[in-house]
């Protein structure tokens, strides 16, 4: 299960794609914006800084931005920053089977295929998907 954190940071990422406008976005704009708490926010922004997926600028101006372009950002990267693998079984978390009865598990294959699964979905799907094919908004 995705947890809340990984969830949120793709809601910050979103955020500041749709709202780039060539500045430095303030993290109380975002948090209101996604309905938030700014303080669990700063948490997961600060690893989105540290990994190199946001910059930041203190003071008046400042706020975050993307590093780079939303097409150039993998949901399945920014899903693994805060979640870790995603790999379904501890035997296949580093990439590779770790697992001394790897040779006669029957179940490994299937597990492998989930993973796989798993894998390609998020990696094919980039963040500009997702702004790409949100739904359109119709006001009555």
């Amino acid at each position: 299960m995705i947890s809340t954190r990984g969830r949120y940071a793709l809601r910050v990422m979103l955020d500041l794609a749709e709202n780039d406008n060539g500045t430095y976005i303030p993290l109380k704009d975002i948090a209101e914006r996604q309905e938030i708490s700014k303080k669990y926010l700063e948490i997961i922004v600060k690893d989105l800084v540290k990994s190199g997926f946001l910059t930041a600028v203190s003071g008046k101006g400042g706020g975050y931005r993307l590093s780079r372009a939303p097409e150039d950002y993998t949901i399945g990267e920014i899903i693994e920053l805060m979640e870790g693998p995603l790999a379904p079984v501890a035997c296949l978390a580093d990439g590779e089977v770790s697992c001394p009865r790897s040779e006669n598990c029957l179940t490994l294959p299937m597990w492998k295929e989930y993973y796989q699964l798993i894998h390609d979905f998020f990696y094919s799907r980039k963040l500009s998907d997702l702004l790409r094919d949100r739904a359109p908004v119709y006001y009555i």
